[in-house]
């Protein structure tokens, strides 16, 4: 793409081929489990440099690298547990880094267009476009968020506080922005040129509230709550073993003796599935999970499969399956019950199944799984939000949560598809960042890893291993969620969103009035 300048920088055609495939890469160890946030901070410099000359070609490289990278465990999702052959596994990965490399080069390639035909400075252009398609990136085709550059700094909490202003897409906006300022202060060297200080200056300015910010929200007192004794099991029970029937006694077994080990909770949290039965049932296996909020007076919450039947007449009758959380008081009364309300593609459902039919599910299940509702539960006076599996890793749905009035997050997952790579770690994060955007806690129940107590600055107070059996035990509190996120919600995205569409019909419109007085 001709940008208006003359001549690439003078990196050298290697430089030139080799500078999107290493911001990909750099970004990607800003990741667990090489975990060098502070990486993410320049990862990006090579790629901008180079945006203004080739911006869909370096885009699309650095992309493509950093998401292949980044999801290396999908590989083995597909073939252990998707059954697929391993040349099927591959193809189905890189389609999808593809995929979601495409919203890398189209934030550079809008960002160039607008720079070049608006005059738009490029550190601006980026940062806009980038955190819109972001937003687009979690909610397009169903949304796949995994990978958000603002999810690598959870390690590092003074530069992470600020998402409960604008959530993870303000930390996008900052974290590309002072990228792009970077290389606007570098390009002159690239050119024989003095360093541009200025840009450089902005960065720092930027890098300095982020800082601030932080230390400010972590120095501050923290308000205190109804404190609640948590009680977080990790039963480890195998994937393969996981739905086998002769298998289910053993796990029930499992998860009634970790929780026996449990010091005076005040509720007891087992992870998604954990009761790989119908619940709704009854009968002795219901009675032996109800035994457990009898004996521990405590509450429990446990993820099991539920169903619902169709009141249709005249035709033949029709069972809708949920995947849900039900909640029993101290006396093993059902309270209520949470359903999953957005679903794994090709994992709880295979979209459009009338067109693509002889696509097979990837997980074990009892067949397609229906969406729910959002609402919270009733603890103990208080409201519980549950957020089943992967739904943690969409900012909104914990939003609304605690818009409606829930005081502490319930996340329950099932992770063992993953294996033990960076993905549970990664999965782990994601949930992090919905406590710092709400200042909620969040208390995180996986069925082989990791479980997690974690406040609402996104610290873990404590967590498990990977692939062993384990009680997690502390105390957590009932907080009334009022960041300025929870209130707006997702507010900045959409009006990024917005002012892209408008630089796009600008950038059109002047192009028609040049063609016009050219003509």
């Amino acid at each position: 793409m001709n940008s208006g300048m003359n001549n690439s920088p003078r990196l050298g055609n290697v430089g030139l081929w080799l500078a999107g495939p290493l911001s990909g890469l750099l970004m990607a160890l800003a990741f667990p489990r090489a975990g060098q946030g502070w990486l993410a901070w320049l990862a990006l410099v090579p790629l901008f440099l180079l945006l203004p000359y080739r911006p869909w070609r370096t885009g699309f490289s650095a992309g493509v690298v950093f998401f292949a990278v980044l999801l290396y465990w999908l590989n083995l999702v597909m073939t252990t547990y998707g059954q697929l052959p391993w040349l099927l596994s591959v193809a189905a990965y890189l389609i999808l880094a593809v995929y979601l490399a495409l919203f890398w080069a189209a934030s550079c390639w809008y960002a160039a267009r607008v720079r070049n035909r608006l005059g738009i400075p490029l550190p601006v252009a980026v940062a806009v476009c980038w955190g819109a398609l972001e937003y687009v990136r979690s909610w397009l085709l169903t949304g796949f968020p995994w990978g958000c550059v603002a999810y690598s700094q959870l390690d590092v909490p003074w530069l992470v506080q600020g998402a409960d202003l604008f959530g993870v897409y303000g930390l996008v906006v900052a974290i590309v922005g002072v990228n792009a300022l970077v290389a606007e202060a570098l390009r002159p060297i690239f050119e024989r040129r003095a360093l541009a200080w200025r840009p450089l200056a902005v960065a720092i300015v930027v890098v300095t509230f982020q800082l601030g910010y932080g230390a400010w929200m972590l120095s501050r007192p923290a308000t205190t709550g109804d404190a609640l004794r948590v009680a977080l099991v990790q039963g480890n029970i195998d994937q393969h073993l996981k739905w086998d029937p002769a298998f289910l006694q053993q796990t029930l077994e499992r998860y009634n003796q970790l929780s026996a080990q449990a010091t005076d909770p005040d509720l007891i949290v087992w992870p998604e599935s954990a009761t790989p039965f119908f619940y709704q049932n009854g009968g002795p296996r219901a009675y032996q999970v109800r035994a457990v909020a009898r004996q521990q007076q405590a509450y429990l919450l446990f993820g099991s499969p539920s169903y619902q039947r169709s009141d249709a007449t005249g035709e033949k009758e029709r069972v809708a399956y949920l995947n849900s959380a039900y909640l029993l008081s101290p006396q093993a009364q059902q309270l209520g019950r949470s359903d999953k309300v957005h679903l794994v593609p090709f994992g709880e459902y295979v979209p459009l199944w009338g067109m693509f039919g002889l696509v097979e599910k990837l997980a074990t299940g009892i067949g397609d799984f229906v969406p729910g509702t959002l609402q919270p539960l009733t603890l103990d006076g208080h409201q519980a939000g549950v957020l089943i599996c992967y739904e943690a890793i969409f900012p909104e749905l914990a939003r609304s949560l605690v818009a409606q009035g829930a005081q502490i997050l319930i996340n329950i997952t099932n992770d063992a598809w993953f294996g033990n790579s960076a993905a549970p770690w990664q999965h782990l994060d994601m949930a992090r960042m919905r406590a710092v955007e709400n200042r909620v806690w969040v208390l995180r129940s996986a069925n082989t890893g990791v479980s997690a107590l974690i406040d609402p600055t996104g610290r873990v107070v404590a967590h498990s291993s990977l692939f062993e059996p384990a009680l997690i035990e502390g105390v957590a509190e009932f907080k009334q969620g009022g960041s300025l996120y929870t209130r707006t919600g997702d507010s900045l995205p959409r009006l990024l969103v917005a002012v892209v569409l408008l630089w796009l019909w600008q950038a059109r419109k002047k192009k028609l009035l040049s063609a016009r007085s050219d003509g």
